[in-house]
């Protein structure tokens, strides 16, 4: 790294000391961005790289709620407004034990690339509370999204903040929480994307993200003359994300062998596909958060508290959480020949992992790249509630497809561009830098 990213690393440590999610997302970031700093001056006297990492706004609240046995009980909101040079601010809103201030700016901070190669007018941000709605009746989940709500529809419109959905908000939390903006704004508007079918939401948004990781990871194995079908993946995670990457490989022709959760992962030699696919979702609205019960109902191996990533398989699909694929499971997939690992989550590979299997020549896309089909979708969601129309599922699906060619065309064009051919990272990271920089120096100091 040159010295001017060097102290605009230590400046930003200096700033937000443990934040370690944080760090490491503005780390990975930084990283690529030497070469753009020294051919454009122009970005380092105007400070765009400090005010990027800096949210425009931070938002946090309490969120007072009863129980149903009348307890009251206080969690944490957040809103983090992370930057809107190229459109409202955009992201989702999870609900999770593990949420915290450095989790959600790291979020945010991705976001703002994502948005960005999407090429559609969405700036970053995210949002979300560390309440836990599994367990939770539905009555205790409304009157927790009422008074969420209650305070965060100040602060957002269709013009200004457009939450969606992330893990632990799913239809029912985004129904309440629309519920309740619509009772306190007095307007019916598309505020929120990842709503109900019958009331402007968009067909393909459940699986959107899973979808289109499965298509960027067809794009990467085209790059070696390789296709999906007959390719061998492991997928972590067992949610909507998961779901729908599995949905989509196995229709292009691909075998997903493994899921995962909190208590470790399954092996199915003969392939998730039908029933099995289907089975997913009866997981994903159970109240256990385990795949034990999956290798239960379909008698296949399953391995307590580990990972997937030691299986021998072509393909890596990380679709569960941040920092999944460390240094160890980096090793394992290199020695077993995996030739490509296209994230589905938001970084789920640290940075040492990541580094391991770049120097191995593993084909790896960036979750900023390759996870873009869900905000995308949204995307196309608030088309649809701005126009007052509905596309078909299969007019969904082709603008989605051919939204992630083209995130995939962009890193790899970008990437040659600036001397790194074929490095997904680098190449997702300027682009997505450039539209931003560029917005933010147009509108000047703000």
């Amino acid at each position: 790294m040159t010295e001017y990213t060097q102290n605009f690393l230590a400046e930003v440590k200096t700033k937000n000391t443990n934040e370690f999610e944080f760090l490491q997302a503005v780390e990975e970031v930084v990283e690529s961005l030497d070469v753009v700093l020294q051919r454009h001056p122009e970005y380092r006297s105007a400070k765009i790289l400090e005010r990027m990492a800096e949210p425009e706004r931070v938002l946090m609240f309490r969120v007072p709620w009863m129980d149903d046995q009348g307890d009251i009980h206080i969690n944490r909101g957040f809103r983090i407004q992370m930057n809107s040079a190229i459109g409202p601010y955009k992201g989702g809103l999870r609900f999770h034990p593990s949420v915290t201030l450095s989790i959600l700016k790291f979020l945010a901070f991705e976001q703002v690339f994502k948005n960005s190669l999407t090429t559609l007018p969405m700036g970053g941000g995210k949002g979300g509370s560390n309440f836990d709605p599994k367990g939770k009746s539905d009555t205790e989940v409304m009157r927790f999204c009422q008074s969420f709500m209650s305070e965060l529809y100040r602060h957002i419109g269709p013009n200004t903040d457009i939450p969606a959905g992330d893990i632990g908000v799913g239809a029912r939390e985004i129904g309440y929480l629309f519920g309740q903006y619509k009772r306190l704004h007095n307007e019916y508007s598309g505020v929120l994307t990842g709503k109900g079918i019958n009331w402007g939401g968009s067909l393909v948004r459940p699986e959107a993200t899973g979808f289109g990781a499965a298509y960027f990871a067809l794009e990467m194995l085209k790059t070696k003359g390789q296709n999906i079908e007959g390719k061998v993946f492991a997928v972590s995670g067992f949610g909507n994300v998961a779901w729908g990457a599995v949905s989509k490989i196995t229709e292009l022709g691909g075998k997903v062998v493994t899921l995962s959760g909190p208590d470790g992962f399954i092996y199915d030699k003969d392939g998730i596909k039908g029933e099995k696919i289907d089975y997913m979702l009866k997981l994903r609205s159970s109240a256990n958060d385990r795949v034990k019960d999956y290798a239960d109902e379909f008698k296949v191996d399953y391995f307590s508290g580990k990972r997937p990533w030691d299986v021998k398989v072509d393909v890596a699909m990380p679709c569960a959480t941040q920092n999944e694929i460390e240094t160890e499971d980096a090793k394992e997939l290199v020695k077993n020949g995996c030739m490509c690992v296209c994230e589905g989550a938001n970084m789920p590979t640290s940075l040492d992992a990541y580094h391991i299997l770049r120097e191995a020549g593993i084909l790896f896309s960036p979750g900023k790249a390759s996870n873009a089909g869900g905000v995308a979708t949204s995307g196309l969601e608030m088309s649809q509630n701005s126009m007052r129309i509905s596309w078909s599922r299969e007019e969904v699906d082709r603008q989605l497809r051919e939204i992630m060619q083209k995130i995939h065309n962009t890193c790899l064009t970008t990437a040659e561009r600036f001397g790194v051919p074929g490095n997904y990272v680098v190449g997702a990271n300027i682009a997505g830098f450039l539209r931003v920089a560029d917005a933010m120096l147009d509108q000047g100091l703000v």
